[in-house]
C-alpha cells in the first residue's frame, strides 16, 4: 500500500473529509470528471481524498486542487483479497465523514466503509463497460442489490443510468440525483482561424477534411468500427486525397486498428498517436467528431467537442442521445454499424454548411447546459444535504 501524499487526521475543526474510491487514477472519462469536479468545489468547505484500488498516474498532474491525498492501495489483477484489507484499514485511519465509490469494480467498497464505521455513502455510476454493456448481469445485478441498504444516495451521470438503477436495481428514485458531466468551455472553444498543422509531415493537405475522436481505444468504445467506417469511405471519388482519420488516445485496441489501415493501404491517411496532452488544440484540427462506443455513460469527449464548436457523429447507446440532439447538433446511429456510421459522415463531408451550422448550436447548448461549475454545485449540493452543512450565505457578513 502506498501513501503517494501525507495524510492529515481529522480534528474537530477540520472541514469533513471526503473519500473518494476509484479503481485507477488514469486518463478516462469517470477520472476526468472527477479532477473536473475536485478543481471547481469551493475550497474550505470539505478536504478530499481519493483512494486507488490500483494506482494513481500522471494523469494526477491534471488535479489542480490544494490539499488532495492521494492513496494507492497497489491491487494486483483479478481478485486481490488483501487489497480488501488495505481498504478497511485506509477507511479506518482516515476516518472520513463520506465514502463515494464509483462504477462497478469499486461498489464493494461500500460494505468495508460500513464496516470501517463511514456513516455517509455515496455510490456514482458513470457507464459499463464491455462484460455488462446493458446492464443485464445477473452477478452484477445482484451486488449491487446486495449493496444497496448500504447506499444513502446514487448519483448517475445520465439520465438512462439513473433509471436503470430505479427500474432494474430497486434504488428509490428520491436516492438517486442524475447529474451529469461539465465541460470547460474556456480551453475547449473552436477555432479562431485555420487548422494548426497537426499530425506527421504530409498528414495534412489544403483542403483535408479531418475525422476525429479521442478515447480510450478498448473494445468497448468500438474503433474498430470507425476505422472500418473509414475505409468505406475512400471508395468515394477523391476522398483518399482530402479524407483523413485521426484517432487520440491509448488501448489494447490501439494496435488492430492500426493493422487494419496498415492492411488496406490506409496507414498514411490516419494518425493516432496514442494519449495526448494537448487535446483541446487536436480538437480544434478536426472537421467532425466521431464517437462509435458500443455502450456510455455521459461522454466527457463529446462534450469537449461540441464546446469546441464541432458537429458530433455518435452511436445511440446510454447518454448519447441526452447530448447529440439528432439532426440539430449532430447525428445517432445504431451501435456496431460500420456502414450507417459511415453514411452519417458522408452527409457532412459532402455537405460543407452542414457542419458548422450543428456545431455552433452545440457549443450554445454545452454554454447553457454543461458548465463546470454548475456540475460542481449539484454535487456539493448532495454533499451538504447528507452531511447536514449549512451553505454560507454569499450576504452573510463577519462582525
Amino acid at each position: 500500500m502506498a501513501f503517494d501524499t501525507d495524510t492529515e487526521t481529522e480534528t474537530d475543526s477540520a472541514p469533513p473529509l471526503i473519500v473518494h474510491v476509484i479503481h485507477q487514477l488514469d486518463v478516462g472519462g469517470l477520472e476526468n470528471g472527477l479532477v473536473n469536479l475536485l478543481n471547481h468545489l469551493p475550497p474550505g468547505r470539505y478536504r478530499h481524498a481519493i483512494v486507488c484500488l490500483k494506482n494513481a498516474t500522471a494523469f494526477r498532474q491534471r488535479l489542480t486542487a490544494p490539499g488532495v491525498d492521494i492513496i494507492s492501495l497497489g491491487k494486483r489483477e483479478g481478485k486481490d483479497w488483501r487489497h480488501y484489507v488495505r481498504l478497511y484499514r485506509v477507511l479506518k485511519q482516515l476516518r472520513p465523514a463520506l465514502v463515494h465509490t464509483r462504477n462497478l469494480g469499486c461498489i464493494e467498497a461500500q460494505l468495508l466503509a460500513w464496516l470501517a464505521g463511514v456513516r455517509l455513502r455515496v455510490h456514482g455510476e458513470h457507464g459499463r463497460d464491455i462484460d455488462d454493456l446493458h446492464g443485464t448481469s445477473r452477478k452484477y445485478r445482484l451486488l449491487r442489490k446486495c449493496m444497496l441498504p448500504l447506499v444513502q444516495h446514487f448519483i448517475a451521470v445520465s439520465a438512462d443510468l439513473g433509471q436503470w438503477l430505479v427500474d432494474v436495481i430497486g434504488a428509490s428514485p428520491s436516492q438517486v440525483s442524475h447529474i451529469g458531466n461539465g465541460v470547460d468551455s474556456v480551453q475547449f472553444h473552436p477555432r479562431l482561424g485555420p487548422a494548426a498543422a497537426v499530425g506527421p509531415p504530409g498528414f495534412l493537405c489544403n483542403g483535408a477534411f479531418v475525422i476525429g475522436s479521442v478515447g480510450r481505444l478498448a473494445a468497448v468504445k468500438d474503433y474498430r468500427s470507425l476505422v472500418q467506417a473509414f475505409l468505406l469511405l475512400l471508395a468515394q471519388p477523391g476522398a483518399r486525397a482530402r479524407l483523413r482519420l485521426m484517432i487520440i488516445g491509448d488501448g489494447p485496441c490501439r494496435e488492430t486498428c492500426l493493422g487494419m489501415l496498415q492492411q488496406a493501404g490506409a496507414a498514411h491517411l490516419a494518425w493516432l498517436p496514442g494519449a495526448r496532452d494537448d487535446v483541446a488544440q487536436l480538437l480544434r484540427a478536426m472537421d467532425l467528431f466521431v464517437l462509435p462506443s458500443l455502450a456510455e455513460g455521459s461522454s466527457n469527449t463529446i462534450l469537449e467537442a461540441m464546446a469546441t464548436g464541432l458537429p458530433i457523429v455518435a452511436t445511440q447507446v446510454g447518454g448519447n442521445a441526452e447530448l447529440v440532439q439528432s439532426g440539430w447538433s449532430g447525428t445517432l446511429v445504431p451501435p456496431g454499424s460500420p456502414e450507417m456510421l459511415a453514411d452519417a459522415i458522408l452527409d457532412y463531408y459532402s455537405m460543407p454548411e452542414l457542419g458548422p451550422r450543428h456545431g455552433a448550436r452545440g457549443r450554445r447548448q454545452v454554454l447553457a447546459e454543461h458548465s463546470l461549475p454548475a456540475m460542481a454545485g449539484a454535487y456539493l449540493a448532495v454533499y451538504d444535504r447528507l452531511t447536514g452543512a449549512r451553505q454560507p450565505s454569499p450576504l452573510s457578513t463577519t462582525p
